[in-house]
């Protein structure tokens, strides 16, 4: 794998747009602190995002209510000096008004990171006002042209989060065409699972990239590149799949009898191969990258 962390920004903003528009979807797997990101790089994946619910729940916050900024930018600055283009999950953007998203978002463009994803939904469970939520992806659109925003937009989530019957498509529609004409470089709506509604939303949106959160048992890679999805998120799959991993096999050790997981200890890194993992950094590790970097 090439090495975009040393390519000029041009160059690696490029990278990731082209990512959107190959052959094949890009997957974007997602980390949730340094040790995941560079693990995930190392296997050999050329983009990499964050997953909001990961940073925050590993640091003990709630997620969506914008607890974790600063735990997400820190880790933002980190793995953006990995060979990976990397984009950010900013939940609603960390800010109300737009020139503060805005701020935010160019303060991780210094960093190196190339996309960022913004939703819509709000911590009391509603989504944003779509003037506002318009605003903030515009303001945004013009302070850091080059960087790839990824428009996130609820609906359907909210939904099956409360447990609610999913909504039509046509309740999203009016969304997504706002946040494409607002500058949105790709529209993310996750818990869209029904393969017809996928196929219809990547017809209507074109040139513009459908992002579907990837759903074990509902979803596969093939199926969604045949519909047209263009990018495939994880979320917080892979976060969630760690934790589980991590509880069997304590769990197993101390209770024998129990079923053992699917993958031994054995089939583990080393100690070794985790400790090395620091070595992807750059060892000035603690200062801020944008001191030095224009704005």
């Amino acid at each position: 794998m090439s090495d975009k962390s040393d390519a000029p920004a041009s160059d690696r903003h490029t990278a990731f747009r082209r990512l959107h528009h190959g052959d094949r979807p890009l997957l974007l797997p997602n980390a949730w602190d340094h040790a995941s990101a560079a693990a995930l790089v190392r296997r050999g994946f050329p983009a990499i995002g964050t997953t909001s619910l990961g940073v925050a729940a590993a640091a003990g916050l709630p997620d969506a209510t914008g607890a974790a900024r600063d735990e997400t930018l820190a880790l933002a600055r980190g793995i953006a000096r990995l060979p990976a283009l990397v984009s950010v999950d900013i939940e609603g953007g960390f800010g109300e008004r737009p020139e503060e998203v805005a701020a935010l978002v160019a303060e991780l463009d210094r960093a190196g990171v190339v996309g960022v994803n913004i939703e819509d939904g709000r911590p009391d469970g509603t989504l944003a006002p779509l003037a506002h939520q318009c605003a903030v992806l515009a303001a945004v659109k013009e302070r850091v042209p080059r960087l790839f925003v990824n428009a996130r937009t609820d609906a359907h989530w909210l939904a099956a989060i409360g447990g609610g019957a999913p909504p039509s498509l046509s309740a999203a529609a009016e969304r997504i065409e706002a946040y494409v004409q607002a500058g949105a470089d790709g529209i993310f709506v996750p818990a869209l699972t029904d393969e017809y509604d996928i196929g219809a939303l990547a017809d209507d949106l074109g040139e513009t990239p459908l992002n579907i959160l990837f759903t074990p048992g509902r979803h596969s890679y093939e199926r969604l590149a045949e519909l047209g999805v263009r990018r495939i998120s994880c979320g917080s799959l892979l976060f969630r799949a760690a934790l589980d991993r991590a509880v069997e096999l304590a769990w197993t050790i101390a209770h024998p009898d129990a079923p053992a997981p699917a993958h031994q200890a054995a089939d583990l890194p080393s100690y070794a191969e985790a400790q090395s993992l620091a070595e992807d950094f750059t060892d000035d590790f603690t200062k801020d990258v944008t001191e030095s970097t224009p704005t």
